[in-house]
């Protein structure tokens, strides 16, 4: 599916005519000139050049690349010492499986609330542990995939403190940072419990009915509890292993909050959490070598599908469409009637944000053209935001040129297509609650 998207961007560059916007620095931030369009000489890529661009993606998305590996060696490390296995299971038991759905919403809120406030890719470590639940609940690796993946993603695209999106886009449009939070923050709750009971109805049919589980076939390998649950006990090796890992979250937080780290700054904090679990688990020198190997041999099909990915965006960069994509949007725009020229917005920035994945880059290439177009059309500048961080937010949860989202379902195994097939129905229904939103702004004059 990749390939084919690589090969349809290429087609594309020879359809298309090249152009850019006039872009200057601001706070060190390069940001698109309204109005300074301008066609440039045609860059259609090559057949050759469409394969350059792989490798060049792989060279773009190199940090992306390495947490996922990053984080699967720690996984790896946390797995071997039976830590996760003990947690889960001793969990499970105490709550009692007769409260599994109580567990699913409660568990989908809670990865929900690490997008809204933590971020996204910083999150990438939790979600092997999702999997690990799911399996000992009785459901597969799809679910483990809704429950963190899904919550994750909608929790961060509609977080009304989101930094990325809403920061800058108030940022650019010179309005109160985080202003208009109490309309986003129905949105993103409304979105959180459609994605909750999505879940818990995606798991009653696969319980009633195992044959139509997405999840056939999937490798469980070590996910999955190896005992019953009345047998699970936490040993103080394992409290000491989920000790290191807690405190090393609680790091990357006051990392991330204070000192501006990202992602390879998590990578070595992932290294640094599987170092000590390994060593307070008294592995050996050999031990620690194979299960490094076998933890990268699981991450990096995941980790090369990041790379592939990117390598869209890098096709993109060389037949210099995106900015032309951008701006024939926003000429379909005018015209349209208040209320549709609000959903049309959204659905443009939908469209844009599989060619500019990066919530902050769509923000600073788009947003600029965008306010002032819809100041003509009657939309205030706090509706203008609502409606790009719908549609970047949102379409996140398909966008296969996210490195962020491979990665993470990479981290739950679970091949793309098959989660399209999962969350798609979920992506419709939140597509609407979300225009009514907009329509409900557009009507209220949201400002």
């Amino acid at each position: 599916m990749l390939f084919g998207i690589i090969v349809l961007v290429t087609v594309l560059t020879y359809l298309l005519p090249a152009g850019m916007y006039e872009r200057v620095v601001i706070d060190g931030r390069s940001t698109v000139l309204p109005n300074s369009y301008k066609t440039i000489s045609s860059t259609p890529v090559g057949f050759l050049d469409m394969f350059k661009a792989i490798p060049l993606g792989f060279k773009a998305a190199v940090e992306i690349i390495f947490i996922v590996l990053a984080g699967g060696i720690m996984f790896g490390f946390m797995e071997r010492s039976k830590a996760v296995e003990n947690a889960v299971g001793t969990l499970v038991n105490n709550l009692g499986l007769q409260h599994k759905h109580l567990i699913i919403v409660i568990m989908t809120f809670i990865y929900g609330l690490l997008g809204v406030a933590v971020g996204y890719e910083n999150n990438i470590a939790m979600v092997p542990i999702a999997a690990v639940l799911s399996l000992a609940l009785g459901g597969d690796l799809i679910l483990a995939a809704g429950i963190s993946v899904g919550a994750m993603t909608i929790g961060f695209g509609l977080s009304p403190i989101n930094p990325y999106t809403v920061g800058t886009g108030h940022k650019i449009a010179e309005l109160p940072m985080f202003s208009g939070a109490l309309l986003r923050s129905i949105l993103c709750f409304t979105a959180l419990c459609i994605m909750a009971y999505y879940n818990v109805r995606y798991f009653k049919r696969i319980t009633l009915y195992p044959h139509k589980s997405l999840g056939h076939g999937l490798d469980v390998r070590d996910l999955g509890l190896s005992r019953p649950l009345k047998e699970y006990r936490m040993t103080g090796n394992n409290w000491l292993v989920i000790a290191i890992f807690t405190t090393g979250l609680l790091v990357i937080l006051y990392g991330v909050f204070n000192l501006h780290w990202y992602i390879n700054e998590l990578s070595a904090v992932f290294l640094m959490i599987a170092l000590f679990c390994g060593l307070v688990s008294r592995m050996s020198a050999t031990d620690m070598s194979e299960t490094v190997l076998k933890a990268v041999g699981i991450a990096a099909p995941g980790a090369f599908m990041v790379g592939f990915a990117t390598s869209i965006k890098v096709l993109m960069e060389m037949g210099n469409i995106g900015d032309t994509i951008s701006y024939q949007l926003s000429n379909v725009l005018q015209g349209l009637p208040l209320y549709a020229s609000a959903i049309c917005m959204s659905i443009s920035q939908t469209v844009i944000n599989f060619f500019i994945p990066s919530g902050s880059g769509q923000a600073l290439a788009t947003l600029p053209v965008m306010l002032p177009l819809g100041e003509s059309l009657g939309l205030s500048r706090q509706i203008t935001i609502l409606a790009f961080q719908i549609g970047d937010g949102l379409s996140n949860l398909v966008n296969p040129t996210l490195g962020g989202l491979i990665a993470m379902l990479s981290m739950c195994r679970v091949p793309i297509d098959r989660w399209i097939r999962f969350i798609f129905p979920v992506l419709i229904s939140l597509l609407s609650i979300a225009f009514l939103a907009l329509i409900l702004a557009v009507a209220t004059n949201y400002s």
